[in-house]
């Protein structure tokens, strides 16, 4: 194993990085409690982005320590967080290296395609054997079959004129030389995929998000690549008594209650009206262990009724440590006349959300799908792509961490797409994992992000890499980048238990 270290910003002291964050935060009364909210500010035309207002995905795809951006399928270079460069047009996708070359590759769903990254410099595209005929709306990544090299779910969607559901399909990944057909099924209609190792066996799970009021799925991994349908043994479908399924455009993993355990957001498009109380969209909580990592339907839990929900997106914004949800909506105006935006919701604890949109300078933002964290400017906070702009968060005294693993290439594929990283602070166990799809078509950046609050003292991360690998680093200091690489001889069998 090694690891290196390094502070996400150089043009900043700590000091500096304060001063900047009180001219930009204001006080919040949480209970007895005061903390300082984060901001955004839109920053697009400062940069020279030109966004298209479609799915978006984070890599650094060229290594130069600065996440990148593709949306509206084209393909942006961070220069140093003060602007952007246009360089490629790569059509909608999610990044991963797919080759172990150490560059991060693209597999564009809606062309059906894998772009090769050729150092840093550009894309090639690869010709895939026969694939079926489909039109996605998203795809995921992970290492199904544990051979060390990223496969792809891709979800299959529709054409309502023809009554035509398209397959999803499986591609598994032939030694970084192709992507071969493996499975394809034709049983519902696919908006949004997602994975994690949601049972904590090693391997890496997916979740299909689909609509029609159809069940959504939750393929569970045997390690093999072997899928079972499990959506109903665990709870899983997302909806409500006399609807087999809800109107899904794309979920969301993460750890909501920072109990080790990854639980999933389902978020559903729904109409209430003569068409019926349709079912809204539901947190699901992972039981644990003792009851086979089946799910318990939390509810709303504070994400009030919008009818044209559609994208969410998890990361702690604020840096508290808890994960928030940030909700996207596809309607300007839905039935009845009544507005829909994006929202914003704060993780408050005990399950508990809380409405920020306003206050945190996200407000009537237009309709959108597009969804996706990253720390664009490596200052330590998650800044925001939607609705077609980049928005800067400016941050606040909170302490934080960022751990970006990387695979061997042989037992852990180079990006380390479906590894967790935990911390365990005193009143909470902080749970992140890398993933390459979430949402409806969206990518995070896969650098791990982990608000620490007021805890200002080393800590631990306990690192469970994809194939069922566990590492124990100790007595990193907050509010810094490391890297740390797998290496088989310093790494034990063992799963997140």
């Amino acid at each position: 194993m090694s690891i290196s270290h390094s502070f996400n910003n150089p043009r900043f002291s700590r000091r500096t990085v304060l001063l900047v964050v009180w001219a930009a935060v204001f006080p919040v009364v949480l209970g007895d409690t005061i903390r300082a909210e984060a901001v955004f500010e839109q920053c697009s035309e400062k940069l020279g982005l030109e966004l298209g207002n479609s799915a978006a995905a984070w890599a650094d795809f060229n290594n130069d320590a600065w996440v990148d951006l593709c949306t509206g399928g084209t393909l942006w270079r961070n220069e140093k967080g003060r602007s952007f460069e246009r360089v490629a047009t790569l059509g909608a996708g999610v990044f991963g290296d797919f080759d172990n070359d150490g560059f991060a590759d693209y597999f564009s769903w809606s062309q059906r395609a894998l772009l090769r990254n050729v150092k840093g410099q550009t894309f090639e595209k690869t010709d895939l054997p026969q694939m079926s005929d489909c039109v996605s709306r998203g795809a995921a990544c992970g290492d199904f079959n544990g051979d060390g090299y990223l496969d792809v779910y891709v979800g299959g969607y529709e054409d309502w004129g023809k009554g035509i559901t398209y397959p999803d399909m499986i591609l598994l990944n032939r030694e970084g030389k192709s992507l071969e057909k493996a499975w394809s099924e034709s049983r519902y209609r696919a908006r949004g995929v997602t994975c994690c190792d949601f049972d904590a066996d090693g391997d890496v799970d997916v979740y299909v998000s689909n609509y029609r009021l159809q069940p959504n799925l939750l393929w569970r991994n045997d390690g093999t690549g072997k899928f079972t349908d499990a959506t109903a043994s665990h709870n899983a479908v997302a909806t409500w008594k006399g609807f087999a399924g809800g109107h899904s455009i794309g979920a969301a993993w993460g750890d909501f209650d920072s109990d080790g355990l990854m639980d999933l957001f389902a978020g559903n498009f729904a109409h209430d009206d003569s068409r019926g109380h349709q079912p809204h969209s539901f947190f699901l909580r992972n039981s644990g262990a003792e009851k086979d990592y089946a799910f318990e339907n939390k509810g709303q839990c504070g994400v009030h009724y919008q009818e044209s929900y559609a994208s969410p997106t998890a990361g702690d914004y604020d840096n508290d440590g808890d994960l928030d949800l940030f909700f996207t909506t596809v309607y300007g105006t839905a039935s009845f006349g009544r507005k829909n935006y994006p929202v914003l919701y704060r993780n408050d604890g005990s399950w508990k959300f809380t409405d920020v949109t306003a206050n945190a300078g996200l407000g009537e933002l237009p309709p959108t799908y597009q969804a996706a964290w990253a720390d664009f400017d490596n200052d330590g906070d998650l800044d925001l792509a939607t609705s077609g702009k980049l928005f800067a968060n400016r941050g606040n005294s909170n302490n934080w961490l960022k751990v970006k693993l990387i695979g061997d290439g042989k037992t852990v594929n180079r990006s380390a797409i479906g590894s967790q990283v935990r911390i365990k602070l005193k009143d909470r166990i902080i749970t992140r994992q890398v993933e390459a799809g979430t949402g409806e078509g969206n990518q995070n950046e896969i650098t791990l992000h982990f608000g620490l609050g007021d805890h200002n003292q080393p800590v631990n991360p306990d690192i469970f890499w994809a194939g069922g690998y566990r590492q124990k680093i100790t007595k990193i200091k907050p509010n810094r980048l490391i890297k740390v690489t797998f290496d088989s001889q310093n790494a034990t069998a063992g799963n997140p238990q």
